[in-house]
């Protein structure tokens, strides 16, 4: 089959309920085994195995060796943000809590922080006015600008990007916007660099350090649970 199939196609294989329930399992960014996909949509082995040839046949998927063991893994983040934005406008597939909890509580979304999170980090800047809300985006303020230089972050250089400078990102999770683009970018990555954030290993679920949360207090008056 070919890399890039036909539209059609791709929306059946997408639109499989089974096949949904896979690539939900998989939205964190781990690599999982047959069985653990088979098990998490509820079908048998054999199953499972027709199933994730189609997913890959249709460059959705992607497999690899881990021992003896064969892994899926969603073959890019192009996968992911197709899958969020289809369970942004529907109800999401039914999957385990734990699957899900670790992904709504706070996520990298492509580059940028989403979840509870990124919630909590927009609604922040906007209660500080650091950001105006608009219909498609924000606009950072002089007091924005002001507090991405004390993150050492130039904002002459993200409005220098060719990428949106801070639109408005529909969260699947929260059903609500949260910041996206050149900003949403340049303060996660420094929430990084500054030992604030640590993203898990091969996953895109974020944990807040202890530093992070009392420089989350301390610069946006943030207060996780």
């Amino acid at each position: 089959m070919n890399a890039r199939p036909p539209l059609p196609r791709l929306a059946q294989t997408i639109g499989e309920p089974t096949r949904l329930r896979m690539l939900g399992l998989l939205m964190e960014g781990r690599a999982l085994v047959a069985k653990e996909l088979a098990f998490g949509a509820g079908v048998e082995p054999a199953t499972a195995t027709a199933h994730l040839r189609r997913l890959e046949e249709d460059g959705l998927l992607r497999s690899s060796r881990r021992g003896r063991n064969k892994v899926f893994r969603l073959a890019s983040p192009a996968v992911a943000r197709v899958v969020e934005t289809l369970m942004s406008i529907a109800a999401p597939p039914e999957l385990p809590e734990s699957v899900l909890d670790p992904l709504r509580a706070a996520r990298f979304c492509y580059d940028h922080l989403a979840g509870r999170l990124g919630i909590a980090l927009t609604d922040a800047l906007l209660a500080r006015r650091y950001l105006t809300a608009r219909r498609d985006a924000f606009d950072i303020g002089p007091a924005g600008e002001a507090w991405l230089r004390r993150l050492a972050i130039e904002p002459a250089r993200l409005q220098a990007t060719r990428r949106k400078l801070a639109p408005r990102c529909l969260d699947w999770s929260e059903r609500r916007d949260h910041v996206a683009g050149a900003f949403g970018a340049a303060f996660a990555r420094r929430f990084v660099e500054l030992g604030w954030i640590r993203r898990r290993p091969d996953s895109r679920v974020v944990d807040v350090t202890a530093a992070g949360r009392r420089g989350l207090r301390d610069a946006l008056g943030v207060v996780l649970p």
